[in-house]
Order: C-alpha cells, then sequence, then structure tokens
C-alpha cells in the first residue's frame, strides 16, 4: 500500500480569470488522472486508448486482417490501438478513422475527413476498406453543456445514428461499439439493436472514470435485414 509519504501531491489548479468553474475542475481532473498521465509515457493520444484495451481484451473483438471503422476519431487513440491489434501497420487489415477534424496521420490508418451523416460516406468508407466493414467503433461525445439530461439526449442521439450507419457497412456477424451515457434512454437503443444483432450489452470497463455516467454499448453477431 502507498504511503502518505511517496503518495503522489494532488495537483490543484489556480482560478484565472476567463476560466470558469467547471474548466477548472476539469484540468485537475486531467491532471490528477493516472490513465492520462500513462498515455502519455506509453505514446497514445488519449486515455481513451485504455478503455479499448480492455475491451478487446475482453471481447476479442479485433483480429488480425480485420477491417475496422473510427467514427469521430480524433485524437487518434482508439485507432491507434485498433490499428495495432488488426496488424495495418504491417500492411493487414484496414482502418479507416472518420472525422471532421484535422488529425495527425497514424501508420496503417485511412483518415477520410468527411461527416458520417453524409449520404456518401458509407459507400466511400467500403471503397477505402475493400468491403464491408467488420466492426465499428464510436467513442463520439457532443460537447458538454453541463446539463446532464441535455448531455445525455445529445450524445443519444450520436449513438443511434452510429448505429444506423454501422448497419449500412458491417458484414454479416461484425460488431458495433459505441459510448453511450446513462441517463433513461440507453435502454432504448439496447432494444433496438437486438433486433440486428445476436449479442448486446452495456459494458463499462475500469479506465472509465467510476464518478462518470459514461458505458459502452457493444452489439455483436450482426444480421443482415431480412435474416432471422
Amino acid at each position: 500500500m502507498t504511503s502518505e509519504r511517496n503518495r503522489p501531491l494532488k495537483v490543484q489548479v489556480k482560478a484565472r480569470k476567463g476560466r470558469t468553474l467547471a474548466q477548472k475542475l476539469w484540468l485537475e481532473r486531467q491532471l490528477n488522472d493516472p490513465y492520462v498521465a500513462q498515455a502519455k509515457r506509453d505514446g497514445w493520444r488519449s486515455r481513451a486508448a485504455y478503455k479499448l484495451i480492455e475491451l478487446d481484451d475482453r471481447f476479442k473483438l479485433m483480429k488480425p486482417g480485420a477491417r475496422v471503422v473510427d467514427l469521430g476519431a480524433a485524437p487518434g487513440g482508439w485507432s491507434q490501438v485498433a490499428a495495432k491489434r488488426i496488424g495495418a501497420e504491417g500492411g493487414r487489415g484496414r482502418l479507416v478513422a472518420i472525422d471532421l477534424l484535422d488529425m495527425p496521420p497514424i501508420p496503417g490508418v485511412d483518415i477520410l475527413h468527411l461527416d458520417f451523416l453524409d449520404h456518401s460516406a458509407p459507400d466511400k468508407l467500403k471503397a477505402l476498406l475493400g468491403g464491408p466493414a467488420d466492426l465499428v467503433l464510436s467513442d463520439m461525445a457532443a460537447n458538454a453543456t453541463g446539463h446532464r439530461k441535455t448531455d445525455h439526449l445529445r450524445i443519444m442521439g450520436l449513438a443511434e445514428t452510429a448505429a444506423q450507419f454501422a448497419r449500412e457497412v458491417l458484414v454479416p456477424g461484425g460488431a458495433f461499439l459505441c459510448k453511450v451515457l446513462r441517463g433513461g434512454t440507453e435502454g432504448d437503443l439496447l432494444n433496438d439493436l437486438k433486433r440486428d444483432f445476436a449479442k448486446v450489452k452495456h459494458v463499462k470497463p475500469s479506465a472509465s472514470r467510476a464518478d462518470s455516467a459514461e458505458l459502452y454499448v457493444l452489439a455483436m453477431g450482426f444480421r443482415q435485414v431480412g435474416e432471422g
């Protein structure tokens, strides 16, 4: 057990003109988050990389040579992990990262600057992948307003849209992993996905902050429309 003497001191952020209390608290949380520090040491672009690593270790979502889509990929932590796991860095598999934001290159990753809601996105994506996807990932979150119900509804709207996109690009048997927030409607998405996937569940990796409403919905065994 760590002694009081050896325990790292908690970083406290000083109040600054123009910085809101919410911004101050967020910055303090980042500076004191062990996953943030570890991500810097390990070369990951975000602490979210550890969430995907844990979930892939548990559910074996990414096989060497797989075709993977990362929606809303910036800053690229999940794309980094996926590229390593499918072997894209060595020319195995294909990984397309989609985002409107600019993102520095990642070895083995095709970055598509496109709104995934664009009607042409599925066809452009499959052309880059060389076929339908084995896995669609989404760690997207709308900009937080600070109002819990509003933030919940906004991220659930993104999740529902991502799920519909996944239905358009997944190969039969494929999987979909997407961030959601607890708030009352997350069960509706789960039930909706059960019509098209053999197994659907909520999962919460240990790298998710304990006080966060964040969850992930995992849907495996995609059934195309008309199957079942």
